[in-house]
């Protein structure tokens, strides 16, 4: 601990954003430069905020046991080379998460307690952008080879992070992602708003280099069957998230001009660097209405206002956060509380709460407008509350209400592992589905969570499939399948 008194001498202070007016004119991150070089003016002291407790709670919050007042104490020393040394230990991809985690381990801080917490998302940012520009996150090759194969099917954050532990392990992996560019969610689900694509190229490029095979355009189960991969590879890592949006099947939804949020957003993206889009989903001009309050959500937010859409509203079914946290969330559990998003900084954004959907209006076969009424919540769920009946316009409707499963056609079925009641892959504590051989990490086998756990879920299911090929493992496993977050 550096400095004793710095969480009372130094106030929480966040990096800067450009203005809201200016970076809805591009696509370019929030930050000016990056984030994390938007926070280095200020990153020693708040780094030294840091009271390097005895009992750290921000761990409590972080699945993949980041040594965070470690990094924290360095850094505030100066000592950049040894705090990237410490946070690459634990996390394969700190510049992912540095921008996109909603960083519960802040919530869990113990200076949280009575003040503000410490800036951890921010200094992890900040430690991992000036590696890259320092050149100091270099390929780090295996110094032999086992003679074993591994195939990871999908190349969100989970595969990259099971991909890249077990090319350093010595093994001969293959990346398959169906799409035309690796990377996932974080390829074509994140805005570039909200994370450069640069940032993930530069990476790829890093796992090149140390040996890892990917191939684009790939569909397990059309192009390569379940069996030729398995006769194919010692071992398989199922990555393949949780892809099936749920619906809102209610009158109307046939209507043109209602889309899920992948449908929309992945078109965005692609279009934001240089590619063309034939038929693209756009918001421009449109009365555009998100339904559903997560950070897909947000996304459709930020990027329907780029595009110029001539009004945003974002609908809830739950009632309105508190602002500060209830006492029913306590300390250090995540709260639930009203947060905004960079996206809702951008523009005039309704945000409807307690409110449902009852049916989309539209002519001539689009969207013209939905129906709506506030709710209310009892015994029995979600009720209409009579008289407050009422109707929106709607050009473009996006539906954002998160993910029930991997897709069970193809892959899955071809493969026969089982799925619990919920519709995700089962697996053992070495993240081994009930077909010997074959792994799941990732949403596929937890339900739709944080990319922290996707990359803990991905280190972890690496050690499994390690252990598998060569009878035991040396890689870290910072999770078991049934652990939880502490957060909801």
């Amino acid at each position: 601990m550096a400095d004793p008194k710095g969480f009372m001498k130094v106030e929480r202070q966040l990096a800067e954003r450009r203005n809201p007016a200016e970076r809805v004119k591009d696509w370019d991150e929030v930050y000016p430069g990056s984030p994390g070089r938007a926070v280095l003016p200020i990153i020693r002291q708040q780094a030294s905020r840091c009271m390097d407790c005895g009992i750290p709670f921000c761990h409590t919050g972080c699945p993949l046991g980041n040594l965070i007042p470690e990094w924290n104490d360095l850094i505030h020393l100066d000592q950049w080379r040894a705090a990237t040394d410490r946070l690459h230990a634990t996390n394969n991809f700190p510049e992912f998460t540095g921008r996109l985690c909603p960083a519960p381990c802040e919530t869990a801080c113990v200076v949280g307690i009575n003040r503000e917490p410490v800036t951890i998302k921010n200094i992890e940012v900040a430690i991992a952008d000036k590696a890259w520009d320092d050149r100091r996150v270099i390929p780090v090759v295996p110094e032999w080879h086992t003679n074993k194969t591994v195939a990871v099917v999908g190349s969100g954050p989970a595969g990259l992070a099971a991909a890249q532990q077990l090319t350093r392990s010595g093994h001969t992996v293959v990346v398959y992602e169906r799409a035309d560019d690796i990377g996932g969610l974080l390829r074509y689900g994140i805005p570039e708003f909200k994370m450069e694509k640069k940032v993930l190229n530069r990476r790829l490029k890093q796992m090149r280099q140390e040996g890892t095979v990917f191939k684009p355009n790939t569909t397990i189960g059309v192009d390569i069957t379940g069996e030729q991969l398995r006769d194919r590879f010692d071992a398989v890592v199922l990555a393949v998230g949780s892809t099936v949006p749920r619906d809102l099947p209610i009158p109307g939804r046939e209507l043109s001009g209602i889309h899920q949020a992948m449908e929309f957003l992945p078109q965005a993206n692609k279009v934001a660097v240089g590619k063309q889009v034939e038929g693209q989903i756009t918001a421009t001009g449109k009365h555009v209405v998100v339904i559903g309050g997560g950070d897909t959500g947000s996304d459709c937010i930020g990027t329907s206002l780029r595009q110029g859409a001539a009004s945003v509203t974002q609908l809830e079914i739950m009632p309105t956060p508190p602002q500060e946290r209830p006492g029913s969330q306590p300390w250090p559990t995540y709260p639930m509380i009203l947060r905004v998003s960079t996206s809702h900084e951008e523009g005039e954004v309704g945000r409807l709460y307690s409110v449902s959907t009852s049916e989309f209006t539209g002519s001539d076969g689009r969207v013209t407008g939905l129906r709506l009424s506030e709710v209310a919540l009892g015994a029995g769920g979600f009720a209409p509350v009579e008289g407050t009946e009422r109707e929106i316009p709607a050009d473009l409707v996006l539906l954002a209400m998160g993910f029930v499963g991997p897709e069970r056609s193809g892959l899955v079925e071809e493969l026969g592992v089982e799925l619990d009641a919920r519709g995700n892959i089962v697996r053992d504590d070495s993240f081994q589905t009930s077909v010997p051989g074959v792994f799941v990490a990732g949403d596929a086998g937890r339900g739709q969570s944080l990319i922290v756990w996707a990359i803990a879920e991905g280190r972890s299911a690496a050690n499994g499939v390690d252990a598998f090929l060569q009878g035991s493992s040396a890689l870290p496993k910072p999770i078991l399948p049934t652990e939880r977050p502490l957060v909801v």
